[in-house]
């Protein structure tokens, strides 16, 4: 209803910014619960998992393990992708979004209450491992839809890249709260920690899941997706139907992905298994310098957005890439003196390169798809990443450092990354400032309607 009223019932200047406004908070706010969430388990499992459900594991050992845990959410996020992206393209980007919100938020609850090794063994393990997956499911759903739910409200072309990259702001907000929590409960609980101080801040994002849902049920469906049900242009399949016809636009979309994500998780996860167990810093002033990254992130994130709408997505993008490829190595020569300035320098400033990418790819991926599979083809080619990037970085992190005992064996992973990047981002197309709100693939192109099935 709420789709067939957005688009049938055409909306005044004033209603469109109202909704405009309305879209882009309820984006930000879910996209930072859904992230408080995934980032609270990444910051918990460098901390406290390989203690407390490997405990009989060799240090090292145990954190290989407790990364695979990690890694799992990673592997779910293509299966939530490929789930929600089909929903979201059938039945609207709004319904999809509560749904995703919902799986992430209880899943996250759970966390908080799964007993340790010293209670029921290794099944302490199995339980993480399937709330892991389903949080990757769940996030796996959101990325899309709010991405669509901002960007497709958009009133003009040329200011698309700086809305599409406030859901982006959900990243550095939810790492901002996740770290915060667990600094707050670390210095509350002290020696209990271990023992309860760490399952609070799962606890309490039930309350976050139920802001959330309460902005979210009060949006109406965009503009773009009322009018592809208005016309019938409905896919039956969308994600078939977008692996068939865009298969190359998912693959580019998810390499170059690669010197965004596997540096960020290096920088914002395993840097709390280095810094505590090789450096021999202690947690609080990691978990600081994180903080302080992710509240730089607020403005660097919208601002590399804007940026890209003066000068392009790909330009921009492929500049980010660069950066990148070459702050791996000061990053580690910062953190290896050992010096807490240093390394809080080091750890603050290594999200700047990351928002030069992160900022304007929600647009650059968004984009690159036709509108009745957008939904579908940009979830899939966004969360195809958290696979090859994402969650195997931590592991390949700590495997490196293992083998060579230096930090710029990390740091050559993340310019192999970086170039990876460079090359698929020259391969996307750019449509910045072009029109989004008709089909552009080739068989719309052709007057091709048929390709389009009716809505059921």
């Amino acid at each position: 209803m709420a789709a067939t009223q957005s688009g049938a019932l055409p909306l005044s200047d004033e209603d469109s910014r109202r909704q405009l406004r309305r879209a882009v908070i309820a984006s930000t706010v879910g996209t930072t619960i859904e992230w408080y969430d995934f980032f609270l388990y990444s910051t918990v499992t460098g901390l406290v998992f390989a203690k407390l459900y490997f405990p009989g594991s060799d240090p090292l050992v145990g954190t290989l393990q407790a990364f695979l845990i990690y890694a799992v959410g990673f592997i779910a996020r293509p299966v939530g992708a490929a789930i929600f992206g089909h929903y979201g393209d059938r039945i609207g980007r709004k319904a999809t979004l509560i749904v995703t919100l919902l799986l992430m938020g209880l899943a996250t609850f759970a966390v908080a209450f799964v007993p340790t090794y010293a209670t029921i063994g290794i099944w302490g393990a199995v339980v993480l491992t399937v709330l892991r997956f389903i949080q990757g499911v769940g996030v796996g759903g959101e990325w899309g839809g709010s991405v669509l739910m901002s960007m497709e409200w958009a009133r003009t072309n040329a200011h698309r890249g700086f809305v599409a990259s406030w859901p982006q702001f959900g990243v550095p907000a939810g790492l901002f709260l996740a770290n915060l929590a667990v600094l707050a409960m670390s210095q509350i609980s002290g020696s209990g920690f271990l023992t309860w101080g760490w399952r609070v801040p799962f606890f309490l994002s039930i309350i976050l899941v139920a802001i959330g849902l309460y902005i979210r049920l009060n949006i109406l469906e965009t503009p773009i997706f009322a009018r592809l049900l208005a016309e019938r242009r409905i896919e039956k399949t969308p994600m078939l139907e977008v692996l068939r016809r865009q298969p190359k636009d998912i693959l580019l979309s998810a390499f170059s992905r690669m010197a965004e994500q596997a540096p960020f998780y290096i920088f914002t996860a395993f840097v709390f298994t280095y810094g505590v167990t090789t450096l021999g810093v202690s947690r609080d002033l990691l978990l600081m310098a994180v903080l302080a990254a992710s509240v730089l992130e607020f403005f660097t994130i919208p601002f590399f957005g804007h940026v890209s709408d003066l000068i392009g997505r790909r330009r921009m993008y492929m500049i980010g890439a660069a950066v990148v490829g070459v702050f791996g190595f000061l990053y580690f020569a910062m953190v290896d003196t050992r010096d807490p300035m240093w390394i809080f320098a080091a750890i603050v400033l290594s999200l700047v390169p990351h928002s030069m990418l992160y900022g304007p790819q929600a647009a650059l991926i968004a984009e690159s798809f036709t509108g009745r599979l957008r939904y579908s083809g940009a979830s899939m080619g966004y969360q195809l990443a958290s696979v090859i990037a994402g969650g195997p970085a931590p592991l390949i992190a700590t495997a490196l450092f293992a083998y060579y005992h230096s930090g710029y064996a990390i740091a050559v992973y993340v310019l192999a990354c970086a170039v990876l990047s460079l090359i698929a981002a020259s391969m996307l197309g750019d449509h910045t400032n072009k029109d989004i709100s008709r089909e552009y693939d080739d068989a719309r192109a052709m007057g091709d309607s048929e390709n389009a099935r009716p809505a059921a």
